[in-house]
């Protein structure tokens, strides 16, 4: 081995890596296929960073004869009040414009904001590579150039002081400031059959307004845009009068008003897993006592407080989903930690089918194997001497690694002639599902999250490089697969063209992307939120010199992220590193899904 170096990438846009001369490969999604050669090195690992406590930031209210530039750009410093109030920022509006503005509606950051320009009755302020949320804090990405000139239009009050008379409804804030006081968590819904939870990503304030921020955040539910993707049981229109207290001992209150009806046993289960999953992401919180009225939400026979634990049969990861490796060794199919992976006694480890990919369901019974060159997908059973293969797909092109997901539907990506063809097999047929963005597109990699919620695809453009795309998949209250939302792409953090290599599951909202830079000897292994937000001091971006063929990767936390080489598993997520010698003859590895 010979040194090299890894780094940890700034969460800014403009300081991630720049891309130049890549080559991609085929490789399949969240697996390994070989053999190539070539030694590879790990120098230093990027990883978690130290987050010091932000500071307070008491900001200056207007002062007499303020010019209306003055008062606009004192509007904007005092936004970034912290903790998050805006007293000082309604002073510099007229009484009118105080009653009419709700800076909750939208967050804006901004890496640069023009000084004040203009004269009364107008002075407006240029943004510089604006971002923006919405009002769950949903990142929605880039502003319009269009829209990024704010406009403030300005006037004499009764004391002759210049005051804003109508002030964009949103909080305007510096990137570096958002960077410092948020982080992405998540809201927990369920998806339409009530089988398993849908997270979604959002920003919220650090500090003693998560648990707050975040019981806000599920009240609002997932809004319009995610019909059939997913869906809220907690009742519409309850709304908590001001705070949701955390006690000393870990209890998160949560007051509600509202009428909700008669609700069921289930129903009342199904609210509180998504009180209890979204609410655990605050350490602090060990239990959640929910209120409507006087009347405490519980199921029967159970306390009122309900430990963050409750609802692990809901885990969108999984429920109790296998940890094990699943591959191909010499064509047969080999199961076990990464260290001692050996033959099963299904008929795919016993017979040679010509394999050239596999994937096997959440609980590791059932594996799907790409056969025939990509023509064809085989089913069987993983552990079942003497049972048969079945054959599912015939006269393809091009078949991609298929993937699982939760309600055992299989997703399968054809390389035709013509582009892709995205089919899903459920309840014994294989159907077609026409994704805007990824169908009829050059695709080299693609996955589907175990919740089934979303398809993420690498899609190759010529002359640009590969644009990483992701589609919600919409089902029915029986769970089955209705239709496909456009693709959007995820915003790649770097200039130019970029190659990349693999990609798999690092959370339930994270990505994890290979992306090949400079001569085929040199890798980046980072992470991506799902809804193209930058990353953040939690994300992973290490670099790797030497010959790198692809991922190993689980959205389990718990579970290891490896770059895999021909004879070694370099362990992507451990501060100790733990790497595994790898078998040669292996020609394909990855977790379950």
């Amino acid at each position: 081995m010979r040194p090299g170096t890894i780094g940890a990438m700034s969460r800014s846009r403009r300081l991630a890596i720049a891309v130049v001369g890549c080559v991609s490969l085929l490789l399949p999604a969240g697996c390994v296929r070989m053999p190539e050669s070539g030694p590879v090195v790990e120098a230093r690992s990027g990883g978690n960073t130290t987050v010091d406590e932000p500071a307070y930031i008491v900001p200056k209210p207007p002062q007499p004869g303020d010019s209306p530039a003055d008062v606009v750009k004192g509007f904007l410093d005092a936004m970034t009040a912290f903790p998050i109030e805006f007293t000082v920022a309604r002073q510099f509006l007229s009484v009118d414009a105080r009653a009419s503005w709700n800076p909750g509606l939208e967050t804006i950051t901004y890496a640069d904001a023009s000084t004040p320009r203009g004269a009364p009755p107008r002075v407006s302020v240029t943004l510089t590579d604006a971002d923006a949320l919405d009002e769950r804090g949903a990142w929605t990405g880039p502003v319009p150039r269009s829209e990024s000139v704010l406009p403030f239009p300005v006037a004499r009050d009764e004391d002759g002081e210049w005051r804003i008379t109508e002030a964009p409804n949103a909080l305007v804030v510096p990137e570096t400031w958002f960077e410092q006081r948020y982080r992405q968590v998540a809201v927990y819904f369920f998806d339409p059959s009530a089988r398993v939870l849908v997270p979604e990503p959002v920003f919220v304030p650090l500090g003693e307004q998560l648990a707050t921020t975040l019981t806000a955040a599920l009240l609002r539910g997932p809004g319009p845009q995610l019909a059939d993707v997913s869906r809220s049981f907690i009742p519409p229109g309850l709304k908590f009068s001001v705070s949701v207290p955390v006690s000393a001992d870990g209890v998160a209150d949560i007051a509600l008003t509202g009428d909700v009806g008669q609700q069921t046993p289930q129903a009342i289960d199904l609210m509180l897993a998504q009180f209890t999953w979204t609410l655990r992401q605050e350490p602090s919180i060990r239990t959640v006592r929910v209120t409507i009225g006087d009347q405490a939400i519980q199921l029967p026979g159970q306390d009122s407080d309900v430990s963050v634990a409750q609802g692990g049969e809901y885990d969108p990861t999984g429920f109790q989903a296998s940890s094990l490796l699943f591959g191909l060794r010499e064509g047969l199919l080999v199961s076990g930690p990464p260290d001692a992976l050996e033959a099963v006694d299904g008929p795919l480890g016993t017979t040679r089918y010509g394999l050239s990919e596999v994937a096997v369901n959440l609980n590791g019974t059932t594996a799907a194997a790409v056969s025939g060159k990509g023509r064809s997908v085989l089913v069987a059973p993983v552990r079942a001497p003497g049972k048969r293969v079945r054959e599912i797909v015939s006269g393809a092109t091009d078949l991609l690694r298929p993937a699982w997901d939760i309600a055992d539907r299989l997703w399968l990506v054809d390389r035709a002639s013509r582009g892709a063809r995205v089919l899903v097999r459920e309840a014994g047929r294989t159907t077609p599902v026409e994704v805007p963005g990824i169908s009829s597109a050059d695709v080299r990699h693609f996955l589907v999250s175990r919740d089934g919620s979303r398809l993420v695809a690498v899609v190759r453009r010529p002359g640009r490089g590969d644009a990483l795309m992701v589609s919600r998949i919409r089902h029915d209250t029986q769970g089955r697969v209705l239709s496909a939302t456009s693709a959007k792409r995820i915003a790649w953090q770097g200039e130019g063209s970029v190659a990349i290599r693999d990609i798999g599951w690092s959370g339930p909202t994270k990505v994890v992307a290979l992306q090949a830079l400079v001569g085929g000897q040199l890798f980046a292994v980072r992470t991506i939120s799902v809804d193209g937000s930058p990353p953040g001091s939690d994300s992973l971006a290490n670099t790797l010199t030497g010959k790198v063929l692809g991922l190993v990767s689980s959205p389990v936390p718990s579970e290891t992220l490896y770059a895999a080489t021909t004879s070694l598993l370099l362990d992507q997520t451990n501060a100790v590193r733990q790497n595994v010698p790898l078998d040669s003859r292996i020609t394909s590895l990855g977790y379950v899904g």
